[in-house]
């Protein structure tokens, strides 16, 4: 794969990044184009007020990588996301920042699926400072989803193509709103997005030499971090151990059934904590950056137990290893 790195000021007014302001961007120029897209299963929404960012291919260490789909907070009320998008120019494929702003730009005519089908988005809407689910392109469930609606939206086509010009790449131009909306003031990619591709080009199963860049039928990787415990996937149960020892097998498994135990319960104690907080703030009609405030904690609260419980079973099966009996304290806090 031919790569050629180049250094560009950007002074078109449609490429235009963080309102009027122009600035030196470092490209990376590909010969080979980016895989079909991946079909996927979205996850379902974690909380009211995320909006989906769809998966997209990114490049690193000389190979393109998956970047999931993300549930994310909006920077603020009345954004919406524009996503990235490849771009054939000058011999090469260039890609085109995703940002957030007041209405959706040009993304290629790519269809991302999930409401972003080539033009604009489908999947919901900002209206008196809330944001509005299309139920019929998005996973909502739950009490806490009253703003929704259902819009059956009929799609012309099913391409997976995930890149603009060249050969076999969608012909799409922007139209003037679209170049408009690059105009505006907009910003760029907020922290959780960036630690979300971050991971994604660490995790050598999203490459797109591990899978030969094919799409994954039915569903891939979970695409989305937990916000609150009930997003977490199942605790699993251990194998029960079989060392030839069947009293110290015994004791043992009670150990293991003790912390699955224990750790269901701090789950359960966490959920119902900030289902309360969700209750508080419907209660006092909390603003959109209040409750952004508040989610970005709860995401925080759940990753901390997540990595306490996963110690914590590191630790139970590193002293089954090494044929300790003793009791475990369990995941008492």
């Amino acid at each position: 794969m031919c790569i050629r790195v180049f250094r560009s000021l950007l002074l078109a007014a449609g490429m235009l990044f963080l309102s009027t302001a122009s600035f030196a961007q470092v490209g990376v120029s590909i010969t080979i184009a980016p895989p079909e897209l991946r079909a996927y299963e979205q996850p379902i929404c974690p909380a009211d007020g995320y909006i989906w960012t769809p998966g997209y291919w990114a490049y690193a260490n000389d190979d393109y990588y998956w970047s999931p789909g993300l549930w994310v907070m909006a920077p603020e009320v009345g954004f919406l996301w524009t996503p990235g998008y490849w771009g054939w120019r000058d011999n090469g494929y260039f890609f085109n920042e995703g940002y957030w702003g007041t209405s959706v730009g040009f993304y290629g005519g790519i269809n991302y699926g999930f409401g972003y089908f080539g033009r604009g988005y489908e999947g919901g809407r900002w209206e008196g400072g809330h944001f509005f689910y299309n139920t019929s392109l998005n996973r909502v469930s739950g009490a806490g989803f009253h703003n929704v609606y259902n819009t059956r939206v009929n799609v012309s086509s099913s391409s997976r193509v995930s890149y603009n010009g060249g050969r076999g790449g969608t012909s799409a131009r922007a139209t003037a709103g679209e170049q408009a909306a690059g105009q505006g003031r907009h910003v760029g990619p907020v922290a959780a997005q960036n630690e979300h591709v971050s991971a994604a080009r660490n995790d050598p199963n999203q490459r797109s030499s591990a899978s030969h860049g094919a799409a994954t039928v039915g569903g891939t990787a979970r695409s989305n971090t937990a916000v609150h415990p009930r997003d977490l996937p199942a605790i699993e149960h251990p194998a029960a151990p079989n060392t030839g020892n069947a009293k110290r097998d015994q004791t043992y498994q009670k150990q293991q059934n003790k912390l699955v135990t224990t750790q269901t319960q701090d789950r359960a104690k966490l959920q119902q904590r900030q289902e309360q907080e969700h209750q508080q703030l419907t209660r006092q009609n909390a603003s959109q950056a209040k409750t952004q405030q508040v989610e970005q904690r709860h995401q925080q609260q759940t990753q901390q137990l997540q990595q306490k419980h996963t110690q914590q079973t590191q630790h139970m099966q590193q002293k089954a290893g090494g044929g300790g009996g003793g009791s475990h304290g369990g995941g008492r806090k």
